[in-house]
Parts: C-alpha cells; structure tokens; sequence
C-alpha cells in the first residue's frame, strides 16, 4: 500500500515508489521535484528564499533554492541515482502580496523561482514541468510511479503537469 511522503515548510524528502510525495502552503515558496523515469526514489524540497547567502547564521539550508536543491540532489545520490539523469518540475513562487512599486517583499516569489532555475541550470538538471507564478498559493502531491505531479488550488481545478 503506499504512502503519502509529507514535506514541511523549508524542508526536503525522498520517497520511494509507489509512494507520493507532497507539500503544502506555496506561496511565494518554491516545491521542487527531482526524479528520473526509471529510478526508484524521488524527491522534494519546499524552498521559501532565493539565497542562503542573503541571510547570515541560518543552519536550514532546505530553506533557500541553491543550498536547497544541492541537498536533495545529495540525498538522491546516496540512493545511487546520477545528478546527470534527473530532471525537475516545480510548482508556486506565486505574488501573493499585492504590493505598489518593486519592493522585495513583493518580488519574493519572481525571485525565488529565478533562482530555482538558476541552480538547476548550474547542476544541468532539466524542468520537465512548471506551474509557476500568479496570485495563489498551491499545493503540490507527486505520484513517483507515474511521475506526474498535481497542482491544487483554491478554487480551481487541479493540474495535472
């Protein structure tokens, strides 16, 4: 029987097929899949902030997209699956802060999945799939036997990406 993986706020795991894996509460933040069609394990990481180093003594590297991503490829490997053969699909980074002019607190999400395409791109990991940006938060549940990954939200139907 398989299980349902829980991924917290600024936190990363791995599942093991037929398991699924699933986050909650993207707003601004950034749920990031890694998986390979044939492998075994997957998994996710729920970054909140563009940059670890932007912010000074914070020991949650899950929290931020560069130290965030290089962690779960890390956990994944240890699984025995190859950097090279994962691919990504990512969900949120949505404005959920209605605010005049460009301030950063306003941009939070636009940066965020910046940089989350920014580290994949470093570590030459490929987006299969995205549902990113608009005014809602999402929740996002990835099937690791299928590899599709579902996007709920408020109000609308799911996706299915």
């Amino acid at each position: 029987m398989e299980k349902v993986i829980r991924v917290g706020i600024a936190d990363l795991n791995v599942c093991k097929i037929p398991d699924q894996i699933t986050t909650i509460g993207l707003g601004s933040c950034v749920g990031i899949v890694l998986y390979n069609e044939t492998a075994l394990y997957c998994g996710m990481v729920h970054i909140m902030l563009p940059s670890s180093k932007e912010i000074k003594n914070n020991m949650n590297r899950a929290k931020f997209a560069d130290t965030g991503i290089e962690d779960l490829i890390k956990e994944l490997e240890k699984r025995g699956i190859s950097r090279h053969s994962l691919s990504a699909k990512i969900a949120g980074g949505a404005a959920m802060f209605n605010m005049s002019g460009k301030s950063e607190m306003g941009s939070v999400g636009d940066r965020n999945v910046k940089a989350v395409k920014e580290a994949l791109a470093f570590h030459r990991i490929r987006i299969t799939a995205q549902d990113t940006g608009a005014d809602y938060g999402r929740t996002i549940i990835f099937d690791s036997n299928s590899k599709k990954l579902i996007v709920r939200s408020a109000g609308k139907p799911d996706k299915v990406i």
